[in-house]
């Protein structure tokens, strides 16, 4: 019996809830210079659950979407993309005009220091509201994403709450990605309130270990032990807890008592971004196909490798047989990355 049932009768794998907007990276040829003097950027889908959205519809499984755009032109970017990936996109709804989609200037200096600029006032996703979300919809996937970012205001956040409640009474699995970008959050106590609040009825957390500690400010004050973490969470009711730990790789952890420590496949960095997104959407892919834990985790490993070699995040996300590809030639040359603890 696995960790996690999903209700194999429904039509969609996965409805991420939360941020979409606009990336805006450095031309190809101005990677490894400042913003300040980089000349032109090329336009990018951004958002962590979007780009999760189109990483595991890419993989071969069915996303749909709960979520904001704006109604101008960036909105119609964001619209055609979802349409071309095939994701479904009856609850991608318009915002008012005048609420704009939020734009993330990226700057990367070399291989491992990037940096990024987010414009996020009164920006159209976090427009999202209770009326927004409905049990049907919900009710069709076997998996219900929670973003971070999505708690960071009103009315997003009592849309993001009233998300999770219908998903706990119609048996959708709950994953919470913590995804902690510092903007428009006015101080960690409000971070701590509402990440402890949703991660406590989440089946699978996934987060840094700084967003882990952020999230346990109450619960678990000045903690940064994973093992600490991941008792407290189990008996919550987490069945999965993933803690990144940037270069150092990641752990994995089953409310059974498996551990498993996951290494960075090694690869040529483009970027120090992305990795996240792609480790996420390989690993739930893997889910979804019913492939064990550990094939999971080495695929999100190898899938985040692939997005840092990369130049954007979405548009460079993987389909099945690139990834099991590029996983098979990795382990071949530098053997598995991901060991039991």
């Amino acid at each position: 019996m696995s960790i996690i049932e999903f209700d194999q009768n429904r039509p969609l794998d996965i409805i991420p809830l939360g941020r979409v907007t606009v990336d805006l990276n450095p031309g190809r040829d101005e990677y490894y210079r400042s913003t300040a003097d980089n000349t032109y950027f090329k336009k990018y889908l951004g958002g962590s659950p979007a780009n999760i959205a189109v990483g595991v519809s890419r993989l071969g499984c069915k996303s749909g979407f709960i979520g904001k755009i704006s109604s101008d032109q960036f909105g119609d970017y964001i619209d055609r993309f979802f349409e071309r990936e095939g994701i479904e996109r009856s609850h991608l709804t318009r915002a008012p005009k005048g609420y704009n989609t939020g734009l993330t200037f990226t700057e990367v200096l070399s291989e491992t220091q990037s940096s990024i600029m987010m414009y996020r006032k009164e920006v159209a996703d976090l427009q999202l509201s209770v009326d927004d979300v409905d049990e049907e919809y919900i009710a069709s996937a076997k998996v219900l994403l929670i973003s971070g970012t999505s708690l960071c205001q009103s009315p997003s956040r009592e849309a993001a709450l009233k998300a999770l409640q219908i998903a706990k009474r119609v048996n959708t699995v709950v994953i919470f990605d913590i995804d902690f970008r510092n903007h428009i959050w006015k101080n960690d106590s409000e971070i701590a309130l509402y990440y402890s609040i949703v991660a406590k009825e989440a089946d699978m957390i996934i987060g840094s270990r700084e967003e882990f500690t952020l999230t346990e400010k109450f619960v678990l004050p000045g903690n940064e032990d994973d093992s600490v973490s991941c008792k407290y969470w189990f008996e919550q009711g987490a069945k999965v807890v993933i803690i990144k730990h940037g270069k150092n790789g990641s752990f994995g952890y089953l409310c059974n008592g498996e551990a498993y420590e996951v290494h960075a496949f090694p690869v040529k960095m483009l970027k120090g971004f992305g990795g996240g997104d792609g480790y996420a959407s390989a690993f739930f892919a893997g889910l979804f196909k019913g492939l064990p834990f550990k094939k999971c985790l080495s695929l999100g490993s190898a899938c985040a490798a692939m997005q840092v070699a990369s130049e954007s995040c979405a548009d460079a996300a993987p389909d099945w047989e690139a990834l099991t590809a590029f996983e098979a030639a990795e382990i071949e040359k530098y053997g598995e990355q991901v060991f039991a603890l």
